[in-house]
């Protein structure tokens, strides 16, 4: 399953945010979207996990929550 992440603070790591998504299960891959010219954060991330059912979990247990001083936004893609 993909997820799309949105809002994701431009402080956050993709191994911190990777952990957010382990917490709910097995986590595949995790990307988070930078700009070319100066590799700073789109502020998007994307994540694969290969169970449906904990990645609707992790959508819904993460949609809303604060995170590095961010209000996160989750979705199947």
């Amino acid at each position: 399953m993909n997820i799309h992440v949105g809002n994701v603070s431009p402080e956050t790591s993709v191994s911190v945010l990777r952990g957010w998504f382990e917490a709910f299960g097995r986590v595949t891959d995790v990307s988070i979207s930078t700009y070319r010219v100066n590799d700073q954060s789109r502020s998007v991330g994307c994540i694969e996990m290969p169970s449906h059912n904990q990645g609707q979990a992790a959508i819904a247990g993460l949609r809303g929550k604060e995170r590095d001083g961010a209000f996160l936004t989750t979705r199947e893609e």
